[in-house]
């Protein structure tokens, strides 16, 4: 008799759709409660919820749990970082907004922070999301070593500052849309978005028990993911356009790294591998003019 296996693609927007739940949950009840018994001075509690709550792929807490489930961890003891870096995150495009950046009035279809509750709200918004950031990363999650924290936040202060998002900043403000150099192309988006990726990889092994090497490759794939991630919005976007075709076998490159840096993780990294699949869909489908996101 013959026995015939049945394999099943894994269903990457059913786990999307689950994690984002539990993730957006967790968002919810870690930020302050705006009717609380201290009030609410300059709305700036409002504004927070504002800033975080209204939307967006939360791809920066998707890839802390996945690489968390991938170093043998569990959604819940991923959230409190996932919180943590998608607050940095919220933190950071409240700024990037404002006039003095990129002055931006609309994010996904609502006034921008500064619009809704003013230019000085705003920097204070961006601020109270920053520190409230490590609060919810340092009461961490049950049973999760006070150590393993410790590195947590040393590892989020190191990729969301000088030597992470805040110099990326800096670099993309000095070179702008017409760089020609992909070294230099990539050195921006490494430091401005791939920092904050490597940063959710790293603190999600660290909450999964991983190795210390399990660490430093889980925060290499994410920073690799950050990368290609952000070739591909800007081959959505039409920006960087004089790098288009570079960019694009870059995708490809970084993906293949990606996938064998998970290799190791075997079926507990299917989520990590479909993602890295996703994201090299998406360049290709854009260059191909599919804007589809």
């Amino acid at each position: 008799m013959t026995t015939t296996t049945t394999t099943t693609a894994f269903d990457l927007k059913a786990y999307l759709d689950d994690r984002r739940r539990q993730a957006d949950e967790a968002l919810a009840r870690a930020l302050p409660a705006v009717n609380g018994q201290d009030g609410d001075p300059g709305r700036l509690k409002e504004g927070m919820s504002y800033a975080v709550l209204q939307g967006g792929k939360r791809m920066r807490p998707m890839i802390t749990i996945a690489a968390c489930e991938a170093a043998g961890g569990s959604v819940a003891a991923a959230l409190p970082a996932s919180c943590a870096l998608e607050m940095i995150h919220a933190y950071s495009l409240v700024h990037d907004d404002l006039p003095a950046m990129d002055n931006d009035l609309e994010r996904r279809g609502r006034p921008t922070v500064h619009v809704a509750f003013g230019h000085a709200q705003a920097i204070l918004i961006g601020d109270a999301l920053l520190t409230r950031a490590f609060e919810v990363l340092g009461q961490g999650a049950a049973g999760i070593p006070g150590d393993r924290i410790a590195a947590a936040m040393t590892r989020l202060a190191h990729h969301a500052g000088i030597h992470g998002m805040v110099g990326g900043q800096a670099l993309d403000i000095e070179h702008g849309q017409d760089i020609h150099a992909l070294d230099l192309l990539e050195r921006v988006h490494a430091l401005k978005t791939g920092a904050l990726y490597a940063a959710g990889g790293a603190m999600g092994a660290l909450c999964g028990g991983g190795t210390e090497a399990q660490v430093r490759d889980l925060e290499a794939w994410g920073l690799k993911f950050g990368i290609a991630f952000q070739h591909a919005d800007d081959i959505l976007d039409d920006d960087q356009q004089a790098l288009r075709a570079q960019a694009l076998a870059r995708v490809d490159q970084l993906v293949g790294e990606c996938d064998a840096l998970a290799a190791q993780f075997g079926a507990r990294a299917e989520p990590l591998r479909a993602l890295s699949k996703w994201v090299a869909d998406r360049a290709h489908a854009a260059a191909a003019g599919v804007k589809a996101d």
